[in-house]
This record gives C-alpha cells, structure tokens and sequence, in this order.
C-alpha cells in the first residue's frame, strides 16, 4: 500500500504549489467529541493578492492547454486521491463527522465526478449555416474562479468545483470552510504533484476571507454552496465587480407520497433520506405529504424503522446520524427541539438532545401532522427533524409544497408513473425524481429555483458557466 498523507501536518495554504505559512492559525474541533484537531494556516489579503496573482499568471497557459491534457491531468490528480483515500476518509469523519460509510460514499462519489468531467468537453455549436455565412457558438474560459466549499460535503462539493473550472481552462482558488478545512487543504497538497503552479490552489482562513475572494478584482467567477441568506450577500459582494456566480443554496424538499405506494418497500429509503449526516444535506427530504388514505400505516411503519436509526461517533459500526457538525448549527437545531414542547407538536417519534454526550448528538424526531405555518414546516432545519404531513388532494398537496421560497428537490412516489410525472411536473424544483431522491450525477445538471440558487453546477450546462460564450460570424463571400 502507498504510503498515507500525514493528516496532522498543515505548513501553511497551498499557493502556487508551495506551503506558504501565516503568522496565525486556527483549529476546528471534532464534532463528536469537541476535542481541537489540528493547526490550520489563516490566510491574509496579502496571501489572496498572492494566490489570484498567480492564478492570473497560470491562467494565460493553462487556458491554452489541449482538452486531452487537462483531461489527462485530472485523472492524474483521481489516481493521486484514490492513492490516500483511507487517510482521506479518516480525516473526513474527524472534521465533518459523518460516519465512515459515508465518508467511503463521499469519495467514490468524488472520484467518480473527477473522471467524468475529464470525459466533458465544450465543443464549439453551429448555429447558422447557409451559403451566405456560418455563426459558430465558441466557449472559452472566464479565467481566475473562485469555489466556496461547505462544510456538509466538503470534499464532493469542493472537487465538483474543481474539476468543471480545471477542465474548461480555468484556475482556480477554493476557500474551504472554517469548520471543515482539513480535506481540502490535503487535496491541495496532492494537486501540488499534478498541476502546473498557480492552477488549484487552496486557502484557509476566518470569516474574513470569504469577502476578500468575493471582492477581488481579479477574479472573474464565484462559486459557492451554502445558505440561501449567505448566498445573498456573497451575491451582493460579487456585483461590485460583476464577477460571474453560481450560488447552490439551500432547500426544503418535499416528498409527496402517494396512497398506492408499496410501503415497507420505501420506508428505508425514505427514512434514510430524512436522516443521513444527521439531516445536513440540502437535498434531503425535509417536508414529507403522505395520502391520507395511507397516513396512519406508513407514520408507523416510519416510526418503527427510525427507531432503528443509530446515532454515534462515525467511526462507531452501523451508526447513520452521525453529530450535528458545529457549535453554531447545533444550537440552531435545539432551537427548533425547543419548539415541540411549545407549539404543542405531536412527536410520532420523540427526539433528544443528548446533552450528557460529549459531542453535538440529538437523536432523530418525527412530527406527526403539523400546521404548515409551523416553523419545521416552512424553514429548512438542517438537522435530524422530519414533518410528516397528511394530504388528500393533489393540486392542494402541490401548491402546498410549492409553497416555499426554496426550490432544490422534490420527489412523488407512486406507482402510477403517469400520475407521479404529471404531478412531478408541476413542482417548481431544480431536481424533481419520481420513486426516489436526492440523486445526483456528474453529467446531470444541479441546482435550483427561486432562493435555491442561481446558475447549475454539473453537466454541460455547468461546465459553460465556466466559459464565455462569443457568437463567431463568419461570411463566406470575399470583400
């Protein structure tokens, strides 16, 4: 076996494939136990001037770079990852604290998205033809992107960044988050063997290095997943230069569930799309409208798969809610636990903030029916708290989950597949499955609607927001 990356070292940001130090640093801490993890540079405006400067620079002959080679590069920097995944994953669990299933899950997933976009190529589009004059539809890249990376899947989400800007021409500078900068830092490290300097570069810092990125005047695209209200002033920030952005922000799926459906075979997949990484996940199910003709069976059958559910440190076996992953996240979600006892909601499931633990565990709860005007109905929780909700007509059920201001993913289930694509139809979502949810692939476009996001990631059509388009009019007769 290769040997492993050194998981405790961090010598300083990776600007232009060198280790530069900071005079401070800074630690997160390991969900599960609160203990500190490991020093963590803190970047500088000088260290942002430094590593856009020398994007800037990499940009004019990394842009001209054959698509065979970038596409042979990223498949380099796959290997390379695949080479320390075990450390990787390990490492994932100590900072995020996932379990190390889905850490494993993470990884593949991000190693499959890596080699898929090595496969993407923007090809050029004729969109006139004739004698007179041919008008070609050519795509090249905007130049120096930054990615902001969340602290929910910061791997995936930080090389679903990556890959799409390498691969179109661009450099790149990603600022992982406060909370979960370890992987991130590490895949930089692994970058520096494969990537010409001043291509993938790697900050970390405070809450003040988000705007030092957004703000910069030299760089020419944002992309960023997080909060919708976060979303909102990185939005802002970016208008000052009109930098081009991509903001995947977060949701509040619905799950309509229809009277025909096979219940005891749903029931685990529902109940694990509730719950999986303790609920942190924007594309969860987080509203769930259940027939009524069904509503009594199927709250039981839930109720008794839940209970099932383990809850503990990632590294422990068969655990699925892991921690909630921050100090600040988890007092948001008590806060909402608050809230049962006094808006008089009726737990199906009774759920529990494990306050004599040492890390930031509540236990999963199911709300048996409440108002939609309740606070677990209309916001996104972000935490390990499901509503189940009773529902018998369908354009009503409809307008109900449509009845937001996010707008990531929705799902019907039924195995009327006319019925569930009509009604499918009808939800305003970025992503809408019929009999499933929360799938996503690398040649898929992602995103969402209304306070969801602006832009898509992913596919072809992520991959052009990472490019200009120019329309090249060429006439055929001589002057």
């Amino acid at each position: 076996m290769a040997p492993q990356l050194d998981i405790t070292a961090y010598p300083g940001n990776v600007i232009n494939n060198e280790f530069v130090p900071t005079s401070a640093t800074r630690h997160s801490i390991n969900p599960s136990t609160k203990e500190a993890l490991y020093e963590v540079p803190v970047a500088t405006k000088a260290d942002v001037d430094l590593a856009v400067k020398h994007a800037r620079k990499a940009f004019e002959s990394w842009s001209k770079v054959p698509f065979a080679e970038r596409a042979r590069l990223l498949l380099d920097f796959a290997d390379a990852i695949e080479t320390h995944r075990e450390s990787l994953e390990k490492l994932l669990v100590l900072e995020q604290g996932k379990p190390l299933g889905l850490a494993h899950t993470e990884l593949d997933m991000s190693l499959q998205w890596l080699r898929a976009f090595s496969t993407m190529e923007v090809k050029d589009e004729v969109l006139d033809d004739n004698e007179e004059r041919t008008v070609t539809q050519i795509f090249t890249p905007l130049g120096v992107c930054c990615g902001i990376v969340p602290w929910n899947w910061p791997v995936l989400l930080g090389l679903g960044k990556v890959g799409p800007a390498l691969i179109t021409g661009n450099t790149i500078v990603i600022k992982p988050s406060p909370f979960t900068p370890y992987c991130d830092l590490k895949l930089g490290e692994i970058g520096m063997g494969i990537f010409p300097p001043g291509v993938l570069q790697v900050l970390s810092g405070g809450d003040d290095l988000g705007p030092m990125l957004t703000e910069h005047p030299d760089i020419d695209k944002v992309t960023f997943t997080g909060s919708s209200e976060t979303g909102k002033l990185v939005m802002q920030s970016c208008a000052k230069t009109l930098k081009r952005v991509t903001l995947e922000l977060g949701g509040n799926d619905a799950a309509i569930i229809c009277g025909d459906v096979d219940i005891p075979a749903i029931i685990p997949k529902i109940a694990t799309l509730a719950f999986l990484n303790s609920g942190q996940i924007c594309m969860l199910i987080k509203r769930l409208y259940v027939h009524e003709s069904i509503y009594d069976e199927f709250r039981a059958a839930l109720v008794a798969f839940s209970k099932g559910i383990k809850t503990g440190d990632g590294f422990a076996p068969d655990i699925l809610v892991g921690p909630v992953q921050n100090a600040m996240q988890y007092e948001k979600v008590k806060n909402l636990y608050s809230e049962i006892e006094k808006c008089n909601w009726t737990q199906a499931l009774e759920g529990e903030v494990l306050k004599n633990s040492k890390g930031f565990f509540i236990t999963p709860a199911i709300i048996d029916n409440p108002p939609d005007d309740s606070r677990i109905v209309a916001e996104e929780p972000f935490g390990p708290i499901l509503p189940i909700l009773k529902w018998s007509d369908e354009d009503d059920v409809l307008r109900r989950a449509n009845d937001t201001k996010a707008g990531l993913g929705a799902s019907v289930w039924s195995k009327d597949l006319d019925r569930a694509e009509r009604m499918a139809r009808c939800l305003s979502a970025g992503s809408v499955w019929i009999n499933s949810h929360f799938d996503v692939a690398p040649n898929i476009p992602f995103g969402g609607h209304k306070w969801s996001g602006i832009g898509r990631e992913w596919g072809m059509m992520g991959l052009k927001s990472y490019c200009n388009s120019t329309s090249l009019w060429k006439w055929k007769k001589a002057m």
